[in-house]
């Protein structure tokens, strides 16, 4: 299983809503970004935005013509892809809070 993929499928998007005493996971990660140790944010950061890179120029290596640039502008807006954010972004809190402590 990947870095960034949810093993509890039971846990939907609609359950990140009042999470974390009322706050969302994109809440939860700026807030906790503010306070926390800098260089931990930009390591964490730093390696969303490597994987991000990584997955990229994997789909370029396969063909990213204009009918797959479509079909990914077009599912921007997915409920699935609303959940795996969130789990990046629950990721990227629990990591940030592990290196911190």
């Amino acid at each position: 299983m990947g870095m960034f993929e949810d093993d509890d499928n039971d846990y939907g998007y609609d359950d990140y809503k009042e999470d974390f005493m009322g706050r969302t996971p994109k809440s939860s990660y700026f807030e906790i970004a503010k306070t926390a140790n800098q260089n931990v944010v930009e390591h964490e950061l730093e390696a969303v935005f490597r994987r991000l890179a990584v997955a990229e120029r994997m789909l370029e290596e396969r063909g990213l013509d204009e009918e797959l640039e479509r079909e990914i502008q077009n599912t921007m807006i997915d409920k699935d892809i609303d959940d795996r954010t969130a789990t990046v972004f629950i990721d990227l809190v629990s990591s940030i809070v592990t290196k911190c402590e």
